[in-house]
């Protein structure tokens, strides 16, 4: 069994809330400067910019989990998680069915842009994506699992987006493969504050808006490699794979 670092909620410049220095290239760098073995991009309701971190964590020896940061109609924070490009694409097509359709101020708000290897801008969304979804945090829920996904409310604990600001409680029929928490957060002190199992997995991630965040919160998966299967495995703490918060 092996021990890997992972940072598993980390944006790109695709995310208006996130600096224009968070190209694909530079988020592998700083990632291999931190450490990491795995991480996720996770950028608002768009999985636009994964297929080239991908391409390029691969070149550099770091696993990338494809991801996305949903915003549900609750206006929650949910993490989604998938094994391979051709699942991600199912699921963009179903953020792109759901997703309101509200033009926005770049100047305001910040970029929403795609970019290349040379971190030349390629597309520029127009539609604002930090919005809440035409669907529910049931129907996210299922529609992650339906497709074979992840799921993980994000940030939890946080005042704003996180599950139980935004709710008051979590579901007990919502099916959650871990919770995840921030990077300044215990596991301890959470599992403390939300009265939450132990069979619950958390994940602690940096929520990266900036190069140097990255690698800010990590979650040791101790597993025997990188597929999505050990990782699944680990989450779920199954045929003694686990994960632990640094």
């Amino acid at each position: 069994m092996r021990r890997f670092r992972a940072d598993l909620h980390i944006h790109t410049v695709l995310s208006a809330c996130a600096n224009l220095e968070m190209s694909p290239g530079t988020i592998i760098n700083f990632a291999k400067e931190k450490n990491l073995d795995l991480i996720a991009v996770t950028d608002h309701n768009s999985t636009l910019q994964c297929k080239l971190v991908k391409e390029l964590a691969e070149e550099k020896g770091l696993a990338l989990l494809c991801g996305v940061e949903v915003t549900t109609r609750e206006e929650v924070h949910c993490l989604a998680y998938f094994k391979d490009l051709e699942t991600l694409n199912l699921f963009q097509q179903y953020l792109d069915d759901n997703l309101p359709k509200i033009p926005y101020s770049p100047e305001k708000l910040g970029y929403q842009v795609v970019v290349d290897r040379a971190e030349k801008i390629t597309d520029m969304v127009e539609n604002f994506l930090n919005v809440g979804l035409n669907q529910s945090i049931d129907q996210v829920e299922q529609k992650v699992h339906q497709l074979g996904g992840l799921f993980v409310p994000a940030h939890i604990e946080r005042p704003m987006y996180g599950i139980i600001n935004q709710l008051g409680f979590i579901p007990k029929n919502l099916s959650c493969d871990a919770l995840g928490i921030m990077s300044g957060s215990t596991d301890e002190a959470i599992r403390k504050k939300f009265r939450l199992d132990e069979s619950i997995a958390l994940l602690k991630a940096s929520d990266a808006h900036t190069p140097f965040m990255i690698g800010d919160g990590v979650t040791i998966f101790e597993m025997n490699d990188l597929s999505f299967e050990e990782i699944v495995k680990a989450i779920h703490r199954t045929d003694g794979r686990k994960t632990t918060i640094e």
